[in-house]
């Protein structure tokens, strides 16, 4: 198979395996959940109690919300950028579209 498909070609036993778990039952492709620590952690609550630190204390830094809630760093980014759509602005958190208000004020008065 390596001379028709070169580098690119599967493993011989990689083949194999699939077949094994093919002939067990398993016809799903997807991989299978993995056991152990969720890899994210964002539910409404999380978010909610992320956005009441952020509007008690807007120079807040993502360290410690990760220490507030015991959460990872990794996680309140995500939180804070992707679901709040903020931003750090002047060192506050300010949602990222008032960031971009403030831009075009800088580049008309510049």
């Amino acid at each position: 198979m390596k001379e028709v498909y070169g580098e690119q070609c599967l493993a011989r036993c990689t083949i194999f395996r699939w077949c094994q778990r093919y002939e067990a039952g398993r016809v799903n492709i997807k991989d299978l959940p993995c056991p152990g620590q969720a890899h994210v952690v964002t539910n409404s609550a999380m978010i909610s109690a992320v956005d009441e630190l952020i509007r008690q204390n807007c120079r807040i830094t993502t360290s410690e919300i990760a220490v507030e809630l015991s959460i990872s760093k990794g996680a309140v980014n995500l939180i804070i950028h992707k679901k709040l759509g903020n931003g750090k602005g002047c060192a506050q958190w300010v949602p990222k579209h008032l960031q971009r208000i403030r831009r075009r004020r800088e580049w008309v008065f510049a």
